[in-house]
């Protein structure tokens, strides 16, 4: 039997979230670290060539957070429908540093595969559909936890986005705006084996809600923009215009570089579709740039984040929307528990830094850069001491460690 959500629950849920929006929680980092739960089952259907394929996701949370009332931000990884995992490299950082803003993140394994053929048009679209349905199934599978009683993540069931990089952001953006059945293209046969179901498929959770706030795209692309309307949802999007995998805007999609699918419209196009009917949206063009660059770019991953949590605290609290980078704190928490004294100079920095603590004896200096990987490791002796560098522009944090505790401060590498 369907079962709803009480309008009480969800005044309660709104009254905890109001209560984090305090200027800081969902638009930096508040905690120190994440809880990942693995390999929830949330779904199952067929797969392309029709055998029963279970579906499974990951769930960062906050380690130590104790507020009620979560939003979700729920991730497809890219892989071109072919490949890719929800432990990918695109997703799993961007995953653990909005957990650590104080948001639950889940990541979603989703069917992939098409059939070994010249002409792929039809099994790619077939690809998107079913994508398509198995986020719809995750979608279902949270708010479905939540109204059995359960809430096995605390989130709040009316404050959920989505994000996908790559085929996860052709997946967003046509869960956000191929809303009708007419709107699915033709050539897609709606009740093919593991295609059924409509709009919401048969991928699980049925008969509950797939409402969500609004998605966010990177370097992803939607069938036809005339599917967006006034009203429709906001979107987020980040794009290279130099993207050889995915069009930047209205163009043909091609497979490896070598077969053509057919023309989609990138994020450029959306975003000129989305400011032509009126819906909140913001774009993020990456200059010269290829396909997801915050994969192997700190610098376009420290972009990419501070965009999705503008817009994800902007969906979140209802504040201003700022569609423009802004520097995180990804200090906050981590200074406030630090148990000694460091000061560093100069910062920004060159070529060299100088540290000064009260220890007297060795003290072990670690930089760990915008995704948390630790980039060098020094040591001085005493109470100050100086360190070479040998970074590229950026942001970092520098931890010293020795017997009397930790230290950490934020470093700017000019």
């Amino acid at each position: 039997m369907k079962q709803f959500f009480s309008l009480t629950s969800l005044i309660l849920f709104a009254i905890a979230v109001s209560a984090q929006c305090d200027g800081t929680r969902f638009l930096n980092q508040v905690f120190d670290n994440t809880v990942i739960t693995s390999d929830i089952l949330y779904g199952e259907n067929l797969n392309f060539d029709g055998t029963p394929e279970p579906l499974s996701l990951d769930v960062y949370e906050p380690e130590g957070d104790s507020m009620d009332g979560r939003p979700l931000i729920i991730m497809a990884h890219g892989g071109s429908f072919v490949g890719g995992s929800k432990t990918g490299e695109d997703v799993v950082p961007l995953c653990h540093d909005m957990a650590k803003m104080g948001y639950v993140v889940a990541s979603i394994e989703y069917r992939l595969g098409t059939p070994l053929t010249a002409d792929l048009e039809v099994p790619m679209k077939q690809a998107v559909v079913r994508g398509y349905h198995d986020m719809k199934a995750a979608i279902r599978w949270f708010k479905k936890d939540v109204a059995e009683g359960n809430n096995t993540f605390n989130i709040a069931p009316d404050k959920i986005i989505l994000a996908g990089s790559s085929a996860g952001g052709f997946i967003t953006v046509h869960v956000a705006y191929m809303d009708e059945l007419e709107e699915v293209p033709a050539e897609v046969d709606l009740s093919l084996p593991g295609l059924t179901g409509g709009l919401e498929g048969d991928s699980g959770n049925e008969g509950y809600p797939t409402d969500i706030l609004g998605v966010i795209n990177i370097a992803g692309a939607l069938g036809d923009t005339t599917w967006m309307e006034p009203g429709d949802l906001p979107v987020l999007s980040l794009h290279g215009t130099g993207d050889n995998t995915v069009p930047y805007g209205q163009d043909m999609l091609t497979v490896f570089g070598l077969v053509n699918i057919d023309t989609v419209a990138g994020s450029s196009a959306i975003h000129e579709r989305a400011e032509n009917v009126g819906l909140t949206h913001c774009f993020e063009t990456h200059f010269q740039q290829g396909h997801v660059p915050h994969v192997s770019n700190d610098a376009y991953y420290d972009t990419t984040r501070s965009f999705m949590s503008n817009f994800s605290a902007h969906l979140v609290c209802d504040i201003p929307l700022q569609c423009e980078y802004r520097e995180l704190d990804l200090t906050n928490s981590i200074l406030e528990n630090s148990s000694l004294e460091l000061s560093i100079y100069p910062n920004p920095a060159q070529t060299y830094l100088d540290l000064n603590t009260e220890f007297q004896g060795m003290s072990e200096v670690l930089i760990y850069d915008v995704k948390g990987s630790l980039v060098q490791q020094s040591f001085i002796n005493g109470p100050s001491g100086r360190v070479m560098l040998d970074l590229d522009s950026g942001s970092y944090i520098v931890v010293l460690n020795n017997q009397l505790g930790q230290a950490r401060q934020k470093l700017l590498i000019e």
